[in-house]
């Protein structure tokens, strides 16, 4: 990989700050933690870090309410903190990626608060306002992702303003050209500042059919009723509008002014997300496209396969950045456990996929570990999801409570504080850092790092499947490297093409011209 290029086929590993390390004892991590921490992620074998939101924020919800974004929230640290994480992580070989949140902003923003104040301020159309309809009604019939229409009165100027999200968290108004400017000034401060790249929040969100036609109906049909009322529309005006490439252009402008710089967006849809993704990456817009393709229950040969044939045919010219946890899913050991003897044995088949697809990949903190979900009471909730939703929906807080550096320290070595901000519970003690074992979970992630390092087939090789029947997937990467899996917790084998020599192996074992798969095997070999 040229300097230039190095995205191509990274590995990025997601720090959520406010539970990754606490160096101050208020139960809450910050950035002076993660810098502390640095030398295990480099040692791990990764190539970048990104973290979630820092960005001064009344933490409505969790950072993804920005209300400046030059600023460092002070349970963070301060911008000084920020600058000495940067130059350690250099200093130890490792590419910054910071989120950017930038379809909507914290109602308590500055510019929020100007537009808001009358219909001809300067910033009187930074925000999607709307008058309401005769009878008082909404303009239309969008939802809000956190529960209730994604319309908000304010009587200051008689009209509702669009919020996809929570209520607090207004939507910017991209079709203004001074809007578009502002982020793209705000990019640049933090690239002058040494970033590396971003991770686009919701990137397919930011502009808006202006005309503010109704959204239809879903057409899927569900086996039950839907969980909230925005999963029972189909967002065709609501976001994923076609001024969205013309942006993104905008912004890779931006960063090609810069040395080896690179974007990944969130492309999040539940419907013909693949597709998004190809649009997104071809061309010069978007280096990558973050899916969420991968971050559900499906667990099959048939499902990978599908998924990643998909979005190579639908753009040979994109990019991919593949993974099965962050902060806002479950835990994919806990989604997947069912199809394997042991939670172990989940973690070590779902790395051994994740880190030969092609593309790029997103590994989320503690998932080296094999960590899995915690079970949380409703009390102990700070996430607006799981708060408005229970229990149905239990929300995102049990995949972001505090990584487990030491299971027998107090609140796992993370925080000496008597009460951290979300728990740390008996499971997770159970797989903290210092109880990972040589055969562990941790050290099957490192070997596959190396490899993947190692070998370069596997970060640009084409991936090619080969015919196989559930539960084993088998491809090859580049010309020299064959991939076997058994997606399930019973033995199963693979008829070999050939030679090869094995490069790692778990639970699998070569007989002749046969492969034989123990639950949840890996092989990974080179062809002769």
């Amino acid at each position: 990989m040229t300097d230039e290029n190095w995205w191509r086929g990274s590995v990025t590993y997601q720090i959520y700050p406010r539970s990754f390390m606490d160096s101050n004892g208020d139960g809450v991590g910050d950035l002076p933690g993660i810098t502390d921490k640095l030398p295990y992620v480099a040692d791990l074998g990764v190539d970048a870090i990104w973290l979630s939101p820092f960005f001064t924020s009344p933490m409505r919800d969790m950072g993804y309410d920005v209300a400046d974004y030059r600023g460092v929230d002070p349970v963070f640290g301060s911008i000084a903190d920020f600058d000495t994480m940067v130059e350690a992580a250099h200093k130890l070989g490792l590419k910054v990626i910071i989120d950017q949140v930038l379809s909507h902003c914290s109602d308590q923003h500055p510019a929020f608060t100007e537009s808001r104040s009358s219909r001809d301020n300067p910033k009187a159309d930074w925000f999607v306002w709307s008058d309401p309809k005769p009878d008082g009604a909404t303009p239309n019939n969008w939802q809000g992702i956190f529960g209730g229409p994604a319309w908000e009165w304010d009587t200051r100027r008689r009209q509702y303003y669009f919020h996809n999200f929570a209520k607090e968290q207004p939507d910017f108004n991209f079709h203004n050209p001074e809007v578009q400017d502002f982020h793209l000034d705000n990019m640049r401060f933090w690239l002058d500042r040494g970033v590396d790249g971003f991770r686009l929040d919701t990137v397919n969100y930011y502009f808006h059919d202006a005309r503010l036609p109704d959204d239809p109906a879903d057409p899927v049909k569900r086996d039950g009723p839907a969980n909230k009322p925005y999963d029972m529309q189909y967002h065709l005006h609501s976001k994923n509008q076609p001024e969205n490439l013309d942006y993104l252009k905008r912004m890779r402008a931006l960063l090609d002014e810069y040395d080896a710089r690179a974007m990944v967006g969130e492309v999040g849809d539940s419907h013909h997300s693949i597709d998004l993704m190809g649009q997104y990456t071809r061309g010069s817009r978007l280096h990558m496209a973050y899916s969420f393709e991968l971050l559900g229950p499906p667990f099959s040969a048939e499902f990978f396969r599908s998924r990643i044939q998909a979005f190579f045919r639908g753009a040979p010219d994109g990019w991919p950045c593949w993974a099965f946890s962050n902060h806002d899913v479950m835990r994919h050991v806990s989604r997947w456990t069912k199809h394997g003897p042991t939670t172990a044995s989940v973690a070590k088949v779902a790395a051994g996929l994740l880190l030969t697809f092609e593309g790029s990949v997103c590994l989320y903190q503690g998932e080296e570990l094999g960590q899995v979900e915690t079970e949380l009471e409703y009390h102990e909730l700070t996430d607006l999801d799981g708060i408005n939703f229970w229990p149905e929906v239990k929300g995102r807080d049990g995949c972001r409570t505090p990584m487990v550096w030491d299971g027998k320290a107090p609140n796992g070595g993370f925080s000496t504080a008597n009460k951290t901000w979300l728990p740390v519970k008996q499971p997770q003690l159970d797989r903290g850092v210092a109880q990972q074992g040589d055969d562990g979970v941790l050290a099957f992630y490192k070997a596959m790092l190396a490899l993947r390092k190692a070998e370069p087939s596997l970060r640009d090789g084409t991936q090619s499947f080969l015919e196989t029947d559930e539960p084993v997937l088998a491809y090859t990467r580049g010309h020299d490297i064959l991939c076997v899996f058994n997606l399930s917790g019973d033995p199963a084998t693979f008829a070999l093409p050939g030679k090869v020599t094995p490069l790692l192996a778990e639970a699998a074992e070569i007989t002749g011209d046969t492969l034989a798969l123990g639950p949840n095997g890996v092989m990974i070999a080179r062809l002769a």
